[in-house]
């Protein structure tokens, strides 16, 4: 099945891991890069598939919902998590959008800071940043 993109990205594979989603425009600072695309689900069902996956593709909504981007996703689902990203999540109106961190040109991989996921807090983190924190889950301390 063949993912229909977001304007402005495209899908490779990235040095962090698997396959990850790089610019194919610029996109200037605190900038709308992408809307997360995939099926709504409730926080249990999340919990649930999370459970029988190595590979996560969902984001939490609010403590109600989640989307699941490897159902129905535009590639937003491909973004990588870096201790030193280029974009941000924020969430509005209960769309999660992407905006650029900072000026971002084609070419450059699109990485946000996950801070916390459906992973376990021994997920280790790849993404080779000189301040690398070595886990995808930020610690509560």
């Amino acid at each position: 099945m063949k993912v229909k993109l977001a304007p402005g990205i495209g899908i490779a594979k990235s040095a962090i891991d698997g396959k990850g989603c790089f610019a194919a425009r610029f996109f200037p600072a605190r900038r709308k890069i992408a809307e997360y695309a995939g099926e709504r689900i409730s926080t249990s069902e999340a919990v649930q598939r999370a459970a029988r996956r190595a590979k996560h593709r969902m984001c939490a909504v609010d403590e109600n919902w989640s989307i699941d981007g490897s159902r129905g996703g535009n590639g937003t689902h491909y973004i990588n998590h870096s201790c030193e990203p280029n974009s941000f999540m924020m969430i509005t109106h209960s769309h999660i959008l992407f905006m650029a961190l900072r000026d971002i040109h084609p070419g450059e991989e699109i990485t946000i800071d996950y801070v916390q996921t459906y992973h376990s807090d021994r997920k280790r983190c790849r993404c080779g940043a000189p301040s690398c924190r070595a886990t995808i889950n930020k610690s509560a301390t």
